[in-house]
């Protein structure tokens, strides 16, 4: 994803990292642990794998996600929060907190 050069606040610059149906998703899934793609497909309910590498590739270039790769046969591709990732979820536990109260507010 294309990031902008200028932007008039930090909160922007944030926004365009983080666009997209799947980064908060892949994020919040990424607490439980590191993981390998296969468990994040089966367990991110609606994800394409296409998907799934474009959003986790974003979330790897700007510093929120680590990739590893062991040496095994086969090998094996693993993901994990860096510190900023988990920062960032911080910030998602409190959409989730929002999210909670709204969703009940309307029913």
């Amino acid at each position: 994803m294309e990031i902008r050069q200028e932007f008039t606040c930090p909160l922007e610059y944030i926004h365009d990292i983080m666009k997209g149906k799947w980064k908060a998703i892949i994020i919040w899934r990424l607490r439980l642990g590191p993981t390998t793609p296969s468990m994040l497909l089966r367990d991110i309910n609606g994800i394409t794998e296409k998907m799934l590498y474009q959003h986790i590739n974003d979330l790897v270039k700007h510093g929120f996600v680590t990739k590893t790769v062991k040496e095994t046969y086969p090998l094996k591709t693993e993901y994990e929060l860096t510190t900023d990732g988990w920062e960032m979820l911080e910030a998602l536990k409190i959409f989730q907190v929002l999210g909670q109260k709204r969703l009940q507010d309307t029913h």
